[in-house]
C-alpha cells in the first residue's frame, strides 16, 4: 500500500493503517534518533514518543507533503530536545568510515586494512561527536537517510539554503577533525 493511502487511511480514523504507518517507518526512524542522540536504547524510547506525536499531530499533516518527511522532523525535534535535556550528549555513527560524505583514509597508507579500518570508524565517531547538533542532524539526513536538501530543510524547518550549509559544514569540520586524529580526506 502507498504512503499517500495509508496516510489517508489514518487520518479516517483506521487504526490499522496507522499501525502499519508505525511498521513501515520505526526502523528509519530508530536508527535516525541513534545517529543523532548517540543512544540507541533511548532512541527506542524516542521513536515512541515521536510516533505518538506524529499520531496526535496527524489531522495536520499536510497530504501534499510527503510523510516520510513530517514524520523524520517530528523525529528531529524529538531528538534536539533530548540532546538538550541531556546537555549535549551526542551520537556515534558507524564503523564503515563511509558515512556521512566523508571517505578517509590513513595518511600514510594508500588503504586501511581492517584494522585500521575499525580505527577509521571510531575516529569518525569522535569526530561527528564534536560536530554541532544541527549539523550532525543535517548529515546524518543527508547520507544516511538519503533526503534532498530540500527535505532536510523541511525535516529541520530550516530553508534549503540553510540545509545545503549545515551539510557542507559538517562535512568540512569532519574533514577537519579526521585529519586532525591523523587521517587525510581523499576524494
Amino acid at each position: 500500500m502507498t504512503e499517500a493511502r495509508l496516510v489517508a487511511q489514518a487520518l479516517a480514523g483506521a487504526q490499522p493503517a496507522f499501525e502499519q504507518i508505525v511498521r513501515r517507518y520505526q526502523r528509519p526512524v530508530i536508527n535516525f534518533i541513534a545517529r543523532v542522540t548517540g543512544d540507541r536504547a533511548g532512541a527506542e524510547d524516542l521513536a515512541q514518543d515521536t510516533f505518538v506525536k506524529a499520531f496526535r499531530a496527524l489531522p495536520t499533516f499536510d497530504t501534499t507533503r510527503r510523510f516520510s518527511s513530517w514524520l523524520l522532523r517530528i523525529a528531529h525535534n524529538t531528538a534536539v530536545d533530548a540532546l538538550r535535556r541531556s546537555h549535549g550528549h551526542t551520537v556515534p555513527i558507524g564503523p564503515d568510515g563511509e558515512r556521512d560524505g566523508v571517505r578517509a583514509e590513513p595518511a600514510a597508507s594508500a588503504a586501511p586494512d581492517p584494522v585500521e579500518q575499525h580505527d577509521l570508524g571510531r575516529a569518525l565517531d569522535a569526530a561527528l561527536r564534536r560536530v554541532r547538533p544541527q549539523y550532525r542532524a543535517a548529515i546524518v539526513l543527508r547520507y544516511h537517510e538519503s533526503l534532498s536538501y530540500e527535505e532536510i530543510a523541511a525535516v529541520m524547518q530550516v530553508p534549503p539554503a540553510t540545509a545545503r550549509t549545515y551539510v557542507h559544514r559538517a562535512r568540512k569540520e569532519l574533514a577537519g577533525l579526521l585529519a586532525e586524529a591523523g587521517w587525510e580526506p581523499t576524494g
